[in-house]
Formats: C-alpha cells, sequence, structure tokens
C-alpha cells in the first residue's frame, strides 16, 4: 500500500523520483506527488488525483521541478477521500518540515486538537498531515535538531509508519523513519536513494540497507547514518538483492501478470532447486533440527489472500504425509481470538512480500507465548523474514502485478517441502516413496510449461465468458483449495462475482443460486474424489449451469458431462494445485483483458497490505 521514493545527490531529482514512483504503481495508488528542493532553497510540492500520468503531466515542459533533493508518494486513501489536497506530500505552516507518509497514525486525533491549541492549521483529512506538523512543533521546541525532533516524535505516535522528511534548514538531507511499514535505503557514490520497495531503486544498486523497527536514518548524497529508537548512531550491514533491474520490466509482455504467468517454471524450478540438493531435502535454513521435527505436534499456517489460500492446500499435503495436524488461518482473525496454541506447535507465517500487517503481527502474537515460528517469504530482508526465528525463502523474483502467481506457485513448493521432509524424519514415509515425491517435484517446471504452450484455448474459453455475471468454483479435497484462488483470481481482476465452494456443500444452500447458463467451473485432480465432484456437477448442470471441468489427463469421459474440459499433465495428486491453478490464473486473465480493465492495478486493491 502507497509508496514512497526519495533521492538526494547530484542529479536531477524530479525525474528519478517519478519513475520511482512508476516502479511502485503495483502496490496500489488513487494519487501521487513529489516534493523537490529547488535550488533557491524553496521547496516545490506537486501533487495530482488519479494516475501517476497526471503527476507527471503536471510536471512537464514548462512546470519543470529543478532540484537534486527530493521525495515522492503514490497515496491508497485511508483517512480523507483521494484528491490532490489529500495527497502527499505534506508539509508544516510555515514550510519547514516536508514528509511524505506511509501506513495509519492511530492517535492522530489526538495529536491534532494539542496542535491546534498550540496554533497549528489543517488543511486536509489525512494522519499524514497531523505526523508532520508534529515533527515540525518537536523541531521548533528542540531548537531545530532534527534528531531529537525525530526522537520524540515517535515517541508520541501510535501505528504504523514509514516516513521519509525534508527540513528547510538542512538542504541535501533527507531523513527515514520507520515502524511496521517497509523501508530500504540504497547508496553509491554521491547519489542516496530511499524507498517502500526495492523495485523503485534496483535500477540504481542492488546493495540495499533495510531499516529496522523503530529506527531512522540521515541519508546525504551518498552517505547514510542510523539510529535506533534512543537516538543512538548503530551500525547496519548491506544486503545484496539478487533480482537484476529487468526482472522487474515486462520484456515484451502486455502486462506484468501474464510475464508472471509465464515465469513461473523458472520460479519453480528455482525454488525447488534451493530446498533440493543430490536429490534430498535440506532445510538447513529453517534452523529446525531432526528433533524439533519430531517434537512438532501442531502446525498454525498463517496467512493472508492467495499465501492463506497456499496453507489450505498445504493442509492437506503435510497431514496426509506428515501426520502432523495443520490448522490454517487467517491471520486477521488469529491476532484478535484468544489463541490456545501447543507450546509444542510450530506457527508457519507466509507472505510474499514479508510486510503484511497481519500477518507480521499474528507472527509477533506467536513469538510473545514462545510458539516457535517459521517465515515463508519471498523478499530478502523484510520484517517477516528479519524477525521470525526462521526463514525459508521462494525464488520468485520480483512480482509486480497486484494479482500474485509466480510467487503463490513458488510458496506451494516450499510447503510440499516441508511435507516431504517431516514425512521422512517422522517415519511416515519410506525412503522409497520420499524419493518418488521428491523426482515428482521436480517435473513441475516443465509441466507448467505445457500448460502454458496451451494458452490460447483458454483465451477463447475467457473471452466466451467475459460477460458473466457470477462464476462458480467446486472441489473436493486439494481441489477446494486450488478453487479457492481460481475464484479470487477471477473476482480481484475481472471484477466478475465469482465464489469458491467445497462441492460437497451445494445442497446446502449453494445450489439455489445456480440458474441457466451460470458458469460453474469443477477442480477434478484428486482420484478419490473424482466421481463425487462429477456428481455434484451433473446436480448443477440438471439446474442449467454450463460448466468448464479441471482435470488431468486420462478423464477423457469427463467430456460426457461437461462443455468445456481443460487437461493438465498427470502429477502426484499431492502436487496438483502446482499445476490446476496455472489454467484458472490464465481465465482471470483472459477476462479481465477481453472487458479492457487495468489487470495489474485492479481497482482498491494493493500489492502489498501493510496496514489493517
Amino acid at each position: 500500500m502507497c509508496g514512497i521514493v526519495g533521492f538526494t545527490g547530484l542529479k536531477e531529482a524530479a525525474p528519478i523520483l517519478l519513475e520511482g514512483l512508476h516502479k511502485l504503481e503495483y502496490r496500489g495508488y488513487d494519487s501521487a506527488g513529489i516534493a523537490v528542493r529547488e535550488g533557491d532553497g524553496a521547496t516545490k510540492i506537486v501533487k495530482a488525483k488519479g494516475r501517476l500520468q497526471e503527476l507527471i503531466d503536471k510536471t512537464d515542459s514548462g512546470n519543470a521541478v529543478h532540484g537534486t533533493c527530493g521525495i515522492g508518494h503514490t497515496r491508497w486513501a485511508t483517512h480523507g477521500e483521494p484528491s490532490e489536497i489529500n495527497a502527499h506530500p505534506h508539509c508544516s505552516d510555515d514550510g519547514s518540515v516536508t514528509g511524505v507518509h506511509n501506513g495509519i497514525i492511530e492517535n492522530f486525533r489526538e495529536l491534532k486538537e494539542k496542535l491546534i491549541k498550540r496554533g497549528y492549521e489543517f488543511h486536509t483529512q489525512t494522519d499524514t498531515e497531523v505526523v508532520i506538523k508534529l515533527v515540525d512543533y518537536y523541531y521548533k521546541k528542540t531548537n531545530s535538531d532534527p534528531i531529537d525532533a525525530i526522537h520524540k516524535t515517535m515517541l508520541h505516535i501510535r501505528g504504523s509508519y514509514a516516513l521519509c522528511l525534508m527540513f528547510k534548514d538542512l538542504p541535501g538531507e533527507i531523513w527515514a523513519v520507520r515502524k511496521d511499514s517497509p523501508m530500504v535505503i540504497g547508496i553509491t557514490d554521491n547519489e542516496s536513494y530511499v524507498a517502500s520497495d526495492v523495485p523503485a531503486i534496483l535500477k540504481y544498486t542492488r546493495d540495499v540497507y533495510f531499516i529496522d523497527n523503530m529506527e531512522f536514518a540521515h541519508l546525504t548524497p551518498g552517505k547514510v547514518t542510523f539510529y535506533n529508537i534512543d537516538s543512538e548512531e548503530i551500525q547496519k550491514e548491506s544486503t545484496t538483492i539478487e533480482w537484476d533491474a529487468e526482472a522487474a520490466e515486462k520484456g515484451g509482455f502486455e502486462h506484468f501478470m501474464i510475464k508472471e504467468i509465464h515465469e513461473q517454471p523458472r520460479a519453480v524450478r528455482d525454488t525447488i532447486n534451493s530446498v533440493v540438493k543430490d536429490g534430498r531435502i535440506d532445510l538447513s535454513q529453517a534452523g529446525l533440527t531432526e528433533d524439533m521435527i519430531r517434537d512438532i505436534s501442531q502446525i498454525y499456517i498463517v496467512a493472508c489472500g492467495s499465501a492463506w489460500h497456499v496453507g489450505m492446500a498445504a493442509q492437506y499435503v503435510i497431514e496426509d504425509l506428515a501426520g502432523i495436524p495443520v490448522r490454517v488461518e487467517l491471520a486477521s482473525e488469529f491476532r484478535y481470538r484468544k489463541l490456545l496454541l501447543d507450546p509444542n506447535g510450530l506457527v508457519i507465517i507466509i507472505s510474499q512480500s514479508g510486510e503484511t500487517a497481519d500477518s507480521r503481527e499474528a507472527m509477533n502474537i506467536a513469538k510473545s507465548m514462545g510458539i516457535r515460528t517459521l517465515g515463508i517469504v519471498n523478499v530478502v530482508g523484510s520484517s517477516i523474514a528479519r524477525d521470525a526465528d526462521s526463514v525459508i525463502y521462494t525464488l520468485a523474483g520480483p512480482e509486480i502485478a497486484v494479482a500474485t502467481t509466480k510467487a503463490y506457485s513458488a510458496q506451494l513448493i516450499i510447503t510440499y517441502a516441508i511435507a516431504i521432509e517431516f514425512a521422512r524424519i517422522r517415519g511416515t514415509i519410506d525412503e522409497a516413496r520420499y524419493t518418488r515425491l521428491i523426482a515428482e517435484m521436480q517435473t513441475l517446471p516443465e509441466k507448467i510449461e505445457k500448460i502454458l504452450s496451451d494458452k490460447e484455448r483458454i483465451q477463447w474459453f475467457a473471452n466466451k465468458f467475459a460477460t458473466a455475471k457470477d462464476i462458480f468454483f467446486i472441489g473436493r479435497g486439494i481441489d477446494y483449495a486450488i478453487c479457492l484462488e481460481g475464484s479470487l483470481k477471477m473476482k480481484e481482476i475481472s471484477y466478475i462475482h465469482s465464489e469458491a465452494y467445497a462441492a460437497g456443500e451445494l445442497k446446502h444452500g449453494t445450489i439455489s443460486l445456480i440458474e441457466k447458463d451460470i458458469l460453474v467451473i469443477g477442480s477434478l485432480t484428486q482420484p478419490a474424489l473424482y466421481e463425487k465432484t462429477v456428481s455434484n456437477m451433473v446436480e448443477v448442470k440438471s439446474r442449467g449451469a454450463y460448466l468448464m471441468g479441471l482435470t488431468t489427463y486420462g478423464h477423457y469421459e469427463i467430456e460426457d458431462t461437461v462443455d468445456f474440459t481443460i487437461y493438465v499433465p498427470k502429477i502426484d495428486e499431492h502436487f496438483a494445485a502446482s499445476l490446476a491453478v496455472v489454467p484458472l490464473q490464465l481465465m482471470g486473465y483472459y477476462v479481465s483483458v477481453a472487458k479492457g480493465l487495468d489487470v495489474d492495478k485492479p481497482r482498491n486493491l494493493a500489492k502489498s497490505v501493510t496496514v489493517e
């Protein structure tokens, strides 16, 4: 949610800020703005509602903004409607402090009332204007000491925030502050960059610093100094990002989403190779010894959105192979329940960004109760990666489209590896089956490639249903988990109402929604459940539904029941989600394209949900 970019150096700042904001568009936004320190010492602020192009147009030619130090922001409205006045950056009444902010300040009303009593005026509905003017208040109260002003501000605000600040008295300097919202800094010769996510600065450097919680940083051209909450200077090690800038570009594809769908074989292969060494699964990076694994009595998988769907599929796989009870929890519910966690349990937090607010807080709750935590994340140096007791990285590379595809597929691989290795250690599978499962998992990349080679047929079918009002997905077991993700892909980028149901639940109310020509998609990849799901599809067909069947090669008799069939290669049934999801991703994508929608940036959504 929201995006921050900052630059100070010898180059013109505005083009760098605008390009960085463009790289962060996938995070979701409704307005944008930049603030640049011009040569005469003044700070010029330009803001626009709508797409980034509106801001670019306002800073073009005769309206060009000149200066070598600046900050920029794309806003996703939380406090106050989307508008130019509510867009960031905001500044203090006399222009002494200018800043941008990601996150939510929970006590902004209380702070606003105190500042009004001290003579401050407010012109927006945002919590950001409050925090900028609070910094200004303490800056003046501490005789223009930015370190002390930031320290006092951090002590008085509650909530989550990433702040970038410029002080009128300190030309060429940017101050970055963080609590619970991501912030990354890159330093090169005579240039310093700060952003809320790596893609914004990847063009300039791959060696970055991550600001930890309750820390802040002072950027000058080519230099950064870090401080803790007590204003003490601290040292930090840089991290090298393995992605290159090209990985975050479209590479000739029309949209990032279709590019990332096509990158799934590579993402799956790289993630498999990261956990399979010489034909054996190696989870040493997770820091779990064999004794620890034997002693685990319960697994809790905590996640949101598509990552939660990964957990739903993993539940079936882990329980069946390793014989460990698994509960899959929505992070937003987990953190607000009275939890009865088994002290010998393992909490697995799955998050592409590693910054998902609810998942991050759920992890902290588990840690406070003494339960071991394991993060499955895609972003090196993210909050969950740093704070979990152990972490396993997916190797999906940068994922730009809001609707996840390759990160979802990479997360599935890690859960398969956990299931297989836990099963071996706990003795629920023998060595021969262990070897077979690993070999089967290693065939996934080429089988995904085979599905992608037949995408035109899926595109034809998607075009046929681009005007649908409702679509239902049904399946049992792992197929139900597949349907959950397929339904989410459809609704989030095509805006078609879609729902996923466990097929056996149809007669408990849902079947009343079936009417003539409504599309029902059935997933049938689990041999033991195949006939039962076919029976459910016959039931909805008798009520006028148009049926699409998604199954494995060999089940050709399905064509006698359904109107359209998509086949995926045969695979061990535990890994079926990795194949069956691909046609459903393509379905959602092609329906959205047929409707002329913004595939990569669907309305009201953000890539990384860093606030509640």
